[in-house]
């Protein structure tokens, strides 16, 4: 039952829900507000008192609009609406103290701050502040915290907010920070002085509203003036989401969030935000030819000669599709491949995922279900290493009373978890039960890539999809790999699978580092990084990353997105759809597209569902057969969440994480 009430704001009459805080009924009525404390996806603080507003008839005081609810107001004398202004006499007198006790301790650091021209009390001591100071006494410092390879900080200009408190506790569910103290001595500190154990934590960066938490990798590095940003989408994880890729010149200098409700909100995991430096290493910039057991550089009409006749010269021919290949490089693969008689292959891990049935390999689950999910099953999937932002959507369903169930091997997820068991013995008994009384309970179960991978991964699926019906419960897979749902959509797949690959005598290797190809085949890898691929090859390609060219992916919940470019390749490396038509012409099966639009064109029209971008497409209601199911526990997809890609291998940042993060996991804890 809806509570709308009439309310007043600076004379204009609007409606909103009475379970609003004014704060918000001012943003619908489109009047800014300022704030530093209040964040719309975090609990209500209340703190830092600059978003006072003057109630009319109310107490002679302002307050603080963002812990007032609508239906809290009183309405007028006569019973006219409730009113309030937010540009009133009193409210800017307010407001300009607020801002002057804030700016008492607040070091004048701008000239050498990383928030410098993006910085939310910059631009409110501008319309508040005044240009002189009422303070003689000597001002507060405070020592810094290490909070660890990501988060530099500055504590002496942090106005105690308390935003990156909130955020670690609720969201991030880690409890190493917190404020002691009262008065002049209150201070944001880290318990026992650790560091933070989150791959979220980056995210405090960017509720920061000063220039206390900032980027320790970007410091001092650019100005945000001096940076070209490109709205694009992330391939670290199968989520898909949103984020801005800052650019100075060819390099990249940061990779900041993109609010999607539908998908990452707006938050980012720390390999999404800080994999950055692993595109300036090991780039391949020229094409490489294997001559005499070693590789040496070649010009790109040699490169693509030498690949053409082993093409042309296969018995059998293969090409298997890598993690962060965009859908167009994948379809041009596929149709160049399978017209020379070749097979494709993009389950490269060996997952049992059904061809051409969308409902096996996606499910019918959008990734919003979860916000109103009662309740939540994990079979075989680690979501907090295989999909950090989703696992903070599962943590804030619980949060909201939803109960989460999981079969596999226990882990810390940040919240509770019922254990149904390990293995496929506790699904099979799942399988069993009856699940009636959950009939009209929403319901989400997820499984992950690690069930399914294993030699009974197509009966595991099919006994979850069956149980998934029983229950009348949506359905999802979380996959690991940003490609392989898009791949999956263009049915790059053969019906045996990498035993085909394995049999051929020339590999079309599509940037697939994660794959071990035996002695004796001719190895054509196309990638953009000196990885294992590239060791294995016998012609290299150089192709450009996933911030260096448009292309398509569809996350994990089946949503299309495209990326833009926002930088060129290094050296003499192209895009790979543009490496593919090249290839085609000299192998002689010229692809009939000249334009990244035309091959767009074929592939719409191929797969029309792929049109629908920034849409997830219903799909029909497949379930498979539930086979018969092996004995073994499952294992979980993702074994280091910090190296799982060429391009985090490739950072140095990556890797100092991974060894603080094993270093962690062997540490003796103390008794308790």
């Amino acid at each position: 039952m809806s509570d709308t009430r009439k309310i007043i704001i600076d004379g204009q009459e609007i409606e909103v829900d009475g379970a609003m805080t004014l704060i918000q009924a001012c943003e619908e009525a489109g009047i800014e507000v300022p704030r530093f404390c209040y964040h719309e996806r975090l609990s209500i603080a209340g703190n830092c008192r600059m978003c006072l507003v003057e109630v009319v008839g109310g107490p002679p005081k302002p307050a603080a609009s963002c812990a007032m609810q609508v239906r809290d107001m009183r309405p007028g004398r006569n019973g006219e609406p409730p009113e309030i202004k937010t540009n009133s006499p009193m409210v800017k007198k307010a407001r300009e103290g607020v801002m002057e006790f804030l700016l008492i301790n607040h070091p004048l650091d701008c000239p050498i701050c990383d928030q410098g021209g993006e910085c939310d009390l910059q631009d409110q001591a501008m319309a508040y502040g005044v240009d002189f100071s009422r303070f003689r006494e000597a001002k507060r410092a405070v020592d810094d915290l290490d909070l660890g390879p990501l988060v530099e900080t500055h504590m002496t200009r942090c106005i105690s907010c308390t935003r990156c408190v909130r955020f670690t506790t609720e969201v991030a569910g880690i409890t190493q920070m917190g404020q002691t103290g009262r008065g002049e001595d209150a201070e944001i500190t880290s318990y026992l002085n650790e560091t933070l154990d989150s791959n979220l934590q980056g995210n405090i960066i960017d509720l920061c509203p000063v220039g206390a938490l900032v980027s320790k990798p970007y410091a001092f590095t650019a100005r945000p003036w001096e940076l070209t940003k490109t709205e694009t989408i992330d391939v670290m994880d199968a989520l898909g989401s949103n984020i801005r890729v800052d650019t100075k010149g060819r390099e990249v200098m940061r990779i900041l969030p993109r609010n999607h409700d539908g998908v990452n909100e707006e938050w980012i995991s720390d390999k999404t935000r800080f994999v950055w430096d692993g595109l300036r290493r090991q780039r391949l910039d020229r094409p490489y030819v294997r001559e005499n057991g070693k590789l040496r550089p070649a010009s790109w009409p040699e490169a693509l000669g030498v690949a053409a006749k082993a093409i042309k010269g296969a018995e059998k021919l293969a090409g298997i599709v890598g993690d962060l290949a965009p859908v167009e490089a994948i379809y041009s693969l596929k149709t160049l491949v399978e017209g020379q008689g070749g097979a494709v292959e993009c389950r490269t891990d060996g997952a049992k995922l059904p061809a051409g049935n969308r409902s096996g390999y996606v499910g019918t689950a959008a990734i919003e279900d979860i916000d109103g999910a009662d309740m939540i099953l994990l079979i075989g999937t680690n979501p907090r290493d295989e999909a950090p932002v989703l696992n903070a959507r599962i943590r804030k369903a619980w949060a909201r009373g939803a109960k989460v169930a999981r079969i596999g091997k226990p882990v810390d997820l940040t919240y509770d978890v019922i254990e149904l068991g390990t293995g496929r013995e506790a699904l099979a008994k799942l399988a069993e039960m009856d699940h009636s009384d959950k009939h009209g309970v929403p319901g989400v179960m997820i499984v992950g890539q690690g069930a399914l991978s294993e030699a009974d991964g197509a009966a595991v699926l099919g006994t979850a999809m069956q149980t998934a019906a029983a229950g009348q419960s949506k359905f999802m897979v979380l996959h690991t790999a940003a490609s392989r749902v898009g791949a999956m959509d263009v049915d790059a797949t053969n019906e045996r699978g990498m035993d085909a690959v394995q049999e051929a005598d020339v590999i079309y290797n599509l940037g697939a580092d994660e794959v071990e190809i035996g002695d004796g085949a001719f190895v054509i890898y196309q990638g953009s990084h000196g990885d294992r691929g590239a060791h294995r090859a016998d012609v290299i390609l150089p192709a450009a990353a996933y911030t260096e060219e448009q292309g398509l992916f569809v996350n994990t919940e089946g949503r299309p997105q495209i990326a833009l470019r926002s930088g060129f390749a290094p050296g003499e490396a192209k895009e790979n759809w543009a490496i593919l038509r090249a290839l085609s012409a000299e192998v002689g099966a010229q692809l009939p597209w000249d334009s990244l639009a035309q091959l767009r064109q074929a592939l719409v029209k191929d797969v029309p569902h792929l049109q629908q971008v920034d849409d997830v497409p219903e799909n029909e209601w497949q379930p498979l057969e539930a086979g018969k199911l092996g004995d073994a526990d499952f294992r979980y997809a993702v074994r280091d969440f910090y190296l799982t890609n060429p391009i985090a291998r490739a950072s140095e940042l990556m890797a100092e994480l991974s060894k603080q993060a094993r270093d962690r996991a062997a540490a003796p804890l103390a008794a308790q």
